[in-house]
């Protein structure tokens, strides 16, 4: 159901292309999860989850925050990119390292999200969702009996560049030996006078998102779409993975860091610092402006 979705929208042809930067690997093993794996993946479109859910068939789940609360935190002004190599120096930061205060919020939990309930929050904020039933990903993970997605971004982007991501995978060691992790990024054409965009950042007033799926039928065009995925020996699950050779600064989740570097780099995209708390204080101006 979800692939002829796809192909009414306009999406009849999707490539997949494993992108590898060693050089002399011709041959990768082509990307299975298995139940209890972590398909890691940027979010722009409700069109995301209809993919994921064609291709993998897998469990969404969405994470649950506490109250945020302001934090000073380390706000590198470069976007996130590919570094190789070691870092090297005394430990001070450099100049160019800038302080800022801003509003972070710790993850509680999560929860599992129907197919249906994650087409419905493409565009919101994960603020919006609350639930009473809340776990641990490592206990759904352990549980599933599918593939497990997650969005560390948490909200939908306009699929040009990455938001920051959430730690999510706090406490998780690099390279990981208790999960498999796959990283993925999708990418879409820039719209143009003919044919819409596929991203749908900011959710439909009501019945969302019906109002842009009626967009993306009325020119009845074909829609260009490419995922891209990290071939499984450069993932963070391998045994040969360095963190060092991706990551400058490793924070207390050094998993999603890393997630953040290798999908910036597969995807060609630029990693921005403005996250899901900054988008909802963007939502609020943006909402109140339209009245």
């Amino acid at each position: 159901m979800a692939r002829l979705a796809l192909y009414i929208l306009g999406f009849v042809e999707i490539q997949e292309e494993i992108v590898t930067k060693k050089r002399g690997k011709l041959h990768e093993l082509p990307w299975r999860p298995r139940a209890g794996d972590i398909i890691v993946s940027n979010w722009s479109s409700w069109v995301d989850v209809l993919w994921l859910a064609y291709r993998f068939d897998p469990i969404f789940v969405m994470p649950v925050f506490e109250e945020p609360k302001l934090s000073t935190v380390n706000v590198d002004p470069s976007p996130a990119s590919y570094r190789p190599g070691r870092s090297k120096g005394s430990g001070v930061p450099s100049p160019s390292r800038l302080q800022a205060t801003t509003s972070r919020s710790a993850v509680k939990g999560f929860r599992q999200m129907s197919l249906f309930s994650m087409i419905w929050a493409t565009g919101h904020t994960p603020d919006r969702l609350t639930s009473n039933s809340v776990s641990q990903l490592k206990k759904l993970r352990q549980s599933a009996e599918r593939p497990v997605v997650v969005f560390p971004e948490c909200t939908t982007s306009n699929g040009r560049g990455l938001l920051r991501f959430v730690d999510v995978f706090e406490g998780a060691r690099v390279p990981t030996k208790e999960l498999q992790v796959f990283i993925m990024c999708i990418r879409y054409d820039p719209p143009t006078p003919q044919r819409p965009s596929p991203s749908h950042p900011i959710a439909s007033p009501s019945l969302n998102p019906l109002p842009h799926l009626f967009t993306l039928l009325s020119p009845l065009s074909l829609q260009p779409m490419s995922v891209r995925m990290l071939p499984p020996s450069e993932s963070p699950s391998s045994d040969l993975f360095l963190a060092s050779e991706v990551a400058v600064d490793l924070t207390m989740d050094s998993l999603s860091e890393v997630c953040a570097v290798l999908m910036a780099r597969i995807g060609k995209m630029k990693g921005v610092r403005f996250g899901w708390e900054d988008k909802v204080a963007f939502l609020d101006f943006y909402w109140r402006r339209r009245k």
